[in-house]
């Protein structure tokens, strides 16, 4: 026996086949995984960066609806900046108040759990292939071995030429599960560094972005010119009905006795 793949194969068992076959099945899913994240990876961190370069004219000049509008284009739609701010924007696109504010720093939060599950897709698979490839490189290992043993019992003798198909197989098996364990774990903290490195940064956006919203309702607060009177007057009803329900309702209760 030349040991070449062919006769190895040749000489394998059905156990010892149907484990290498289901090695490579998990090879090529850790391998799909792995370049599914790379194209999604790479495109979330340019149309992110791209985003950041044409929002920052709106948004320093506090045109939310501007702003909002950019963050929705469709341009941008593997981007995890932009569904977070959208998700911001439109809380304070909305209404440009303190309570508004708020609003948006609960939608953000969401966003942010939401984006980062998503990067996360996939990770678990490669996981999986990682902690489990060796046990099910194992299972063809222990065939082998019986198979080693039941070439002594056939031939009554325990030569090398009885034992080797045996063996050969064992160690294949064993090989191909370690090589298979070591793509997976490798990708595995591969992705993890980037999707931490992701999070950092959209926590920092978080950040800044209520940074800028606080900004902005205190330069309005200071300048009043820039809002419109009916702007004005809406934002003050709406901080009267939040501020005192009981109050709103009573009024709108007695309506209709001044009416009569």
């Amino acid at each position: 026996m030349n040991f070449t793949p062919q006769e190895l194969w040749d000489s394998m068992g059905f156990v010892a086949r149907t484990v290498i076959f289901t090695l490579l099945v998990m090879s090529i899913a850790s391998v799909y995984v792995a370049i599914e994240r790379l194209i999604t990876f790479w495109k979330a961190r340019s149309q992110s960066r791209n985003l950041a370069e044409q929002i920052a004219s709106p948004m320093h000049e506090l045109d939310v609806s501007a702003a909002y509008d950019l963050a929705r284009d469709a341009s941008f739609k593997f981007s995890y900046l932009a569904h977070i701010l959208a998700a911001g924007l439109e809380e304070l696109h909305a209404r440009f108040d303190r309570h508004g504010l708020e609003a948006a720093q609960r939608a953000l939060e969401r966003s942010s759990i939401a984006e980062s599950h998503d990067l996360k897709k996939g990770t678990s698979i490669l996981a999986t292939v990682g902690s489990t490839a060796p046990f099910v490189g194992l299972v063809g290992t222990v065939f082998g071995i019986i198979n080693a043993f039941a070439g002594m019992a056939e031939t009554g003798s325990g030569g090398l030429a009885a034992v080797s198909a045996g063996i050969a197989e064992a160690l294949v098996t064993t090989a191909v599960g370690i090589a298979v364990a070591i793509i997976g774990v490798w990708l595995f903290n591969y992705f993890n560094a980037r999707i931490d490195a992701i999070s950092n940064e959209m926590s920092l956006s978080v950040q800044e972005f209520v940074d800028w919203a606080e900004k902005g309702l205190l330069e309005r607060s200071e300048n009043p010119g820039s809002t419109t009177e009916d702007e004005r007057t809406d934002l003050v009803a709406m901080d009267s009905v939040v501020d005192d329900p009981a109050r709103s309702s009573q009024e709108r209760q007695s309506l209709p006795d001044q009416g009569e």
